[in-house]
């Protein structure tokens, strides 16, 4: 399976420019897989310089999710994350995908000096 890069996937979500959408659906239509790192990063570019807000950013976590071509890696830590980021948008979804990385990687508590991310089970405020 091929894989996708962050500006493949920032593609994918905004549409934005027809020739790179096109290719990128060309691209992942047999299949691609979204490492958790490509995801994080999209993110950040969506909110970034795309100045989306918390809403838009969770509903793009959850189409990639849900998408029929994409398979993101440890689609189940992904979508944990994404349900701390629709309770606390705040953090910030790569914070609470840091969380949930750790905790599926049996490595809690998280050490944090973050004080909302703190406060999530699995966390713990230095």
């Amino acid at each position: 399976m091929r894989a996708v890069d962050t500006n493949v996937l920032v593609r994918i979500v905004t549409r934005d420019d027809a020739q790179q959408t096109e290719a990128a659906d060309a691209f992942i239509a047999t299949g691609a897989w979204v490492s958790q790192l490509v995801l994080a990063e999209a993110m950040w570019v969506l909110s970034s310089v795309y100045d989306l807000g918390p809403e838009k950013i969770a509903k793009a976590v959850e189409m990639l999710l849900y998408h029929q071509s994409l398979t993101v890696q440890d689609a189940d830590v992904v979508k944990a994350a994404l349900e701390h980021f629709r309770r606390r948008p705040a953090l910030g979804f790569s914070d609470c995908l840091i969380l949930e990385v750790a905790r599926k990687a049996g490595y809690l508590p998280l050490g944090t000096f973050d004080r909302d991310l703190g406060k999530l089970e699995g966390a713990q405020r230095l």
